[in-house]
């Protein structure tokens, strides 16, 4: 095992702690601090130096990620998601390869409507008013945190493993 694959799991192990920190931090005070996205953009660099990514690579998830950041700012803008939602799903688009974003995008719609109902289910119970302010980080956390493995290209080649390995030919 070189180097790189020591790099990629010890970064895929701090992605997936950030993740799991930023879910929890949701679910408890439906806020995502700030310096936790940022950690996970500022991380991203590293991965694909680790994974040997080209300029052509690279330039290609930052703008994937701009993409999904201001389709995003929309959904921010209607209401629809928070702030810390919106730059959470950006940080994380930087360390997916398109194919295992889209993967994850659907997953997170699936359980952040899960996530809804049962909310919503739960404050019919409690005969309560109001609005619902949805943890929509865990949903996202755990979407990503589904898709991680797929992307390590360790023991055998995930599905992203190949697609970056496609893009180097």
């Amino acid at each position: 095992m070189g180097w790189n694959a020591f790099a990629i799991v010890g970064l895929a192990v701090v992605l997936a702690a950030l993740l799991l920190a930023a879910g929890i931090e949701d679910a408890r005070t439906r806020e995502i601090a700030n310096a936790k996205n940022a950690a996970i953009a500022l991380l991203a660099p590293l991965w694909w130096w680790a994974l040997g990514l080209g300029w052509t690579d690279v330039g290609v998830q930052l703008l994937v990620a701009a993409i999904v950041f201001g389709v995003f700012v929309g959904a921010f803008a209607a209401g629809w998601m928070g702030g810390g939602d919106v730059k959470m799903i950006a940080a994380i688009s930087l360390w997916l390869p398109l194919g295992s974003l889209v993967d994850m995008l659907m997953v997170m719609a699936v359980l952040g409507g899960a996530i809804t109902v049962l909310m919503m289910i739960d404050q019919r119970r409690r005969r309560a008013f109001g609005t619902i302010e949805v943890p929509y980080g865990v949903a996202i956390a755990a979407a990503a945190l589904l898709v991680l493995p797929a992307i390590l290209p360790i023991d055998g080649p995930g599905p992203a493993a190949a697609q970056v390995a496609q893009t180097r030919s």
